[in-house]
């Protein structure tokens, strides 16, 4: 078993384990089995939602965890968010009570707003144009502050926001966000939001730090960049490893997932070696795209007409 050996601070100063064991995209048949895994293998840091469909399985791993004593709950820290839609202020305490139900917890550690989006009860996948409704991020955020006030979640924070959007955010959050969860990996760095978060106190956490192949969202070439080929060679070390320990070097939250046993003991085993600072600059050579978003733009209903109105150009 391999223990995280570093962590990262929240805007509050509170630690929290560098290296997350993320739920996105794993079956709710295996999800029990992979977040059990995990918590064994050393993971401290669950990341799940209710978009994911699978937070009863993940309670149910978190339950066993601690009935058997493999950690406890002061150890861990769970992070769920907002469903885009349950963003009417009176839907998010709710919204938060079903997840900490389904989760068997009394408070999670960290609640995002998922998207900067706000769609009707009943929406499926993908949305249809009649689904988005007009954004009101103000009084959502009030409602999530609120969350903090009566217990059930020790921070608040977003997903998928720009800079721009942060920016907003900032002027009128008494509650301050503690993270921006975003789309990033070695071939999307994220350099603009991370220089506007670092200074402010906003921990970035990053999703799809393998480039999540496979995924209708996801890169497939991230693990076979030749960059992380030659690292991986050179270190004696997996493409995974080499990409997650490029993140954790960065100084951001990274997320991880796996269905795969051995796998995620692998991905975990990364806290007792370096690449080098001649390796990290190398980095920045790698050609940057990030993910379509082509589901939330149209010309109609949405807030965004296009990937430029999503990310604010920031892509």
């Amino acid at each position: 078993m391999s223990t995280q050996g570093e962590s990262v601070c929240t805007a509050g100063g509170s630690p929290v384990a560098a290296l997350a064991f993320g739920t996105s995209g794993i079956a709710p048949e295996l999800t029990q089995c992979c977040v059990f895994s995990a918590l064994r293998a050393g993971y401290r840091h669950i990341d799940c939602a209710p978009l994911y469909g699978n937070e009863v399985e993940v309670g149910k791993a978190i339950a066993r965890a601690l009935s058997q004593g493999l950690l406890r709950r002061d150890e861990l820290f769970v992070t769920t968010k907002l469903l885009c839609t349950h963003q009417e202020p009176e839907d998010v305490l709710p919204c938060l009570q079903q997840s900490l139900r389904d989760l068997q917890l009394e408070y999670v550690d960290l609640f995002l707003i998922h998207w900067p989006l706000k769609f009707r009860k009943g929406t499926g996948f993908p949305p249809k144009e009649e689904d988005f409704l007009p954004l009101d991020i103000k009084s959502t955020w009030r409602a999530m502050e609120s969350t903090v006030e009566v217990g059930l979640t020790r921070a608040i924070g977003v997903s998928n926001f720009s800079t721009k959007k942060l920016e907003s955010l900032l002027e009128y959050a008494v509650v301050k966000p503690a993270f921006d969860q975003v789309e990033m990996h070695p071939g999307w760095q994220q350099q603009t939001l991370r220089a506007f978060c670092k200074p402010r106190g906003i921990l970035v956490s990053a999703f799809a730090a393998l480039g999540a192949p496979g995924t209708f969202y996801g890169r497939n070439d991230i693990l076979s960049l030749p960059l992380v080929l030659e690292l991986a060679s050179k270190h004696k070390k997996t493409p995974a490893q080499i990409a997650i320990r490029w993140s954790l070097q960065q100084g951001v939250c990274t997320i991880v997932k796996s269905s795969n046993a051995a796998r995620i003991e692998e991905n975990n085993d990364v806290w007792d070696w370096k690449l080098s600072e001649e390796d990290l600059k190398r980095f920045s050579n790698i050609p940057q795209s990030r993910m379509p978003v082509k589901l939330w733009c149209n010309l109609t209903t949405s807030p965004y007409r296009s990937a430029q109105d999503l990310w604010d150009g920031e892509c």
